[in-house]
């Protein structure tokens, strides 16, 4: 049976580390992913400083380094889909989409073939197997730096050859390790940004790669009204209060916006609070499908605490959730993800929301 672990390193302290971990194990190998065509000089050579980086720390384990060109597998699987999602006026969120087709898709894929079957990266996440032999995936032990989130859509077969050696680990150890080892990456910050638009202006980035005007439309109370003109949907988010460019003579936010209508509705604070959403495109950890409605935990995005809410599986490729109490900002596109407890149940895309009830 061939064990061989290709460790996914981005020139950062976490796969250094992790790439340690798993050499003293057995049979290894580094692999440096070059996912973006870069838009400048500056980021060109930082990618380029990061990828030695990376072949350092393996010349100093002994393993063999390889760079993964998958910049058109990353264009048109994860920034493609990214910008039509976000210009049909939804919120999603590409570092999912990433971990589901790029570093446990096309970079696995990548490893297999140089005899590397399974795959191993310095997410911070656990997994584990029940008494019935399936893969379950569970919160990190540094619940500040838990990763389940963006990694919901791994599916059995992705969990069966993935390997986390960070998630017994907190981040203060990791640094410790990487400094005892030499390894310049001990004192390199965390990537906080999407690494396809790292200055966060995701208008412009789009603007730049659509070359598609969008065009001003009406900004609608909740009860219809024509409040103003917007300068284009691409603009606005979601629960946005900031820079909406029309005074009203109180607080007004974004409630939701119709890229088909071409309007963004504008309204109070408590017009923000849903209760009960669908999701989509769902992917399921323990089971293959709820057999009866569950009580669960359940997060809209990465940094928020989850909330208990009732699930039910109403479709094939649908649940229905209904949270306890109302949350804010909720949109479409974002990923929602359940839990018990420590483990991820699954996940899906927000398609539809029910308002309060």
């Amino acid at each position: 049976m061939n064990d061989a672990v290709m460790i996914a390193m981005s020139g950062g302290v976490d796969s250094a580390v992790a790439a340690h971990l798993i050499a003293a194990k057995g049979t290894a190998a580094g692999v440096t992913m070059e996912h973006l065509s870069y838009e400048s000089e500056t980021a060109r050579l930082t990618a380029a400083a990061d990828i030695a980086d990376a072949a350092a720390v393996c010349a100093a384990l002994g393993i063999p380094h390889y760079v993964a060109d998958l910049r058109e597998n990353f264009r048109r699987l994860v920034i493609e889909p990214f910008i039509a999602s976000y210009t049909a006026g939804e919120t999603p969120n590409p570092c999912i989409v990433c971990n589901q087709k790029i570093k446990f898709g096309a970079l696995a894929d990548f490893a297999a073939r140089q005899g590397y079957p399974h795959l191993a990266t310095g997410h911070y996440a656990r997994i584990e197997r029940d008494s019935y032999g399936r893969y379950l995936l569970r919160r990190a032990k540094d619940e500040a730096k838990d990763q389940t989130y963006v990694l919901y859509t791994l599916t059995q077969g992705m969990l069966a050859t993935t390997h986390f050696p960070l998630g017994e680990l907190t981040k203060s150890e990791v640094r410790e390790i990487a400094a005892g080892l030499g390894f310049s990456a001990a004192a390199k910050g965390d990537s906080q940004d999407i690494c396809f638009i790292p200055d966060g202006d995701y208008t412009a980035f789009i603007a730049r790669h659509t070359h598609t005007p969008f065009p001003p439309g009406d900004f609608l109370s909740t009860d219809g009204r024509v409040l103003g003109r917007h300068n284009g949907i691409i603009h606005y988010t979601p629960g946005q209060r900031k820079g909406l460019g029309i005074a009203l003579g109180k607080p007004a936010y974004v409630v939701s916006k119709s890229a088909a209508e071409n309007i963004v509705v504008l309204g109070d604070n408590e017009d923000l609070y849903s209760r009960r959403l669908m999701v989509r495109d769902i992917n399921l950890i323990p089971f293959e499908r709820f057999s009866a409605p569950m009580r669960l935990y359940a997060k809209a995005r990465y940094r928020q605490a989850p909330a208990p809410a009732r699930v039910e599986q109403t479709a094939p490729d649908e649940l229905t959730v209904e949270f306890e109490s109302p949350q804010r900002a909720l949109a479409p596109g974002q990923a929602l993800v359940l839990y018990d407890g420590d483990y991820v149940v699954g996940g899906g895309t927000i398609c539809d929301m029910k308002g309060v009830t």
